[in-house]
């Protein structure tokens, strides 16, 4: 296949992985440079990875380029994705698309209206832990799948030595980790049909000794914590709890089927471990993971953060699928999805009401299984209509 070239805005700390997975381990693209608006950023990514330092306009205006990849500060993500929009360009961007659903889908009608296509992260459902366990539940290792809970907690206060410190949509832990265990669900069990519950928000104190306003308390603007009941249209039912008023991490995703059970990896990341008990049985057990692109969930070893991961595989994808003109899996529908829970459940605080959602995004199709080694980008190619065998159980939702 040609590959599809790419630019990418945007040469911070995140930037390293995409640019390390996008240069060395996927053929399906092909960078051309890279940007950013401190200049020496982008001078040194292009140094490190043999491509071009170019301006923001130069990768709008470059006919070759089909696919900008959009790795700026979430305050920025709206007005680069506009921009190489309306140059004509694909867009794939982190998170999160947009600081509210409704101008999120206003993004996407630009582009429908373009004619170009938007893939947003997170994109790690696409991984060898959440592939395995789509596996294990198609293949019927669960039984049929009953419910799911999701949880996050956290501790994301910022910390700076800035008096004028603010949490804003966009930028809280809601809209910064919950597309994770979203997208990861949609993956597993398809969209959601309603949600039920409450989007809230807390003071908090400033603790840092440089920050002339330590010991008072400011106001978080934006939503930092949900809690909420769902039912997805496949009959499956869940709970979501993400809150960054924690004092630790704790990530976690299990399934409760009629012949067992599955503990689902840590959605913020590509591999397992994915634990298993069926019916019958006294203990959990690990299961090898049945696809590739897997990360040991460690980040040593490579420049800033992040550096063990597979961020870019969407990217890749998302090529393989503009030359086989069929649907890409990290699709924007997607995460118009997981915006439009983020708001119900704020529209359900308000409301004290059941919210019926409006986005219907379809089920990812699965990878295959057994694509390893130097085949692994195979996997990323095939493309299959995804059937749910075991939707249709009836629901009280």
């Amino acid at each position: 296949m040609k590959p599809v070239k790419v630019g990418l805005i945007g040469s911070g700390i995140i930037s390293w992985t995409y640019l390390d997975n996008m240069v060395n381990r996927f053929d399906s693209v092909e960078v051309m440079g890279c940007s950013d608006l401190i200049p020496e950023r982008s001078a040194a990514r292009a140094e490190e990875f043999g491509i071009r330092q170019m301006t923001n306009q130069e990768i709008y205006d470059d006919p070759e380029i089909g696919i900008v990849v959009n790795t700026t500060n979430w305050g920025s993500h709206t007005q680069v994705i506009r921009e190489a929009i309306l140059a004509g360009k694909h867009v794939y961007t982190e998170k999160s698309l947009a600081p509210t659903y409704e101008e999120a889908c206003e993004i996407a009608a630009l582009a429908a209206e373009k004619g170009v296509r938007i893939g947003c992260a997170p994109d790690t459902f696409l991984g060898g832990g959440y592939q395995t366990c789509r596996k294990l539940i198609d293949d019927g290792y669960i039984g049929k799948p009953i419910c799911v809970e999701i949880f996050l907690a956290r501790n994301v206060w910022p910390d700076g030595a800035k008096g004028n410190v603010k949490l804003e949509n966009g930028g809280t832990l809601p809209f910064d980790m919950a597309a994770y265990y979203i997208h990861a669900c949609v993956h597993l069990f398809g969209p959601v049909k309603s949600v039920a519950g409450f989007a809230d928000h807390y003071p908090f104190e400033l603790r840092n000794p440089y920050n002339p306003c330590q010991g008072k308390c400011a106001d978080a603007e934006g939503i930092t914590s949900l809690y909420g009941a769902l039912c997805f249209e496949s009959g499956v039912h869940g709970t979501i709890t993400v809150t960054g008023e924690s004092f630790m991490e704790t990530p976690r995703v299990e399934v409760y089927g009629s012949e067992g059970t599955l503990i689902c990896p840590d959605p913020n990341y590509y591999g397992g471990p994915v634990m298993l008990m069926r019916k019958g049985g006294s203990r959990f057990m690990e299961i090898p993971l049945t696809h590739d692109h897997v990360t040991t969930n460690k980040f040593e070893g490579a420049p800033g953060t992040w550096g063990d991961s597979r961020r870019g595989m969407g990217v890749a994808e998302m090529a393989w699928a503009i030359r086989q003109e069929r649907p890409h899996r990290c699709d924007v529908g997607i995460h118009l999805h997981a915006l439009e829970l983020i708001h119900g459940l704020e529209v359900c605080t308000k409301e004290g009401s059941v919210y019926a959602m409006e986005t219907h995004p379809a089920r990812p199709a699965a990878l295959k299984a057994g694509m390893i080694g130097k085949c692994h980008e195979a996997a990323l190619a095939e493309y299959h209509e995804d059937v749910i065998k075991w939707a249709g159980r009836a629901g009280t939702c």
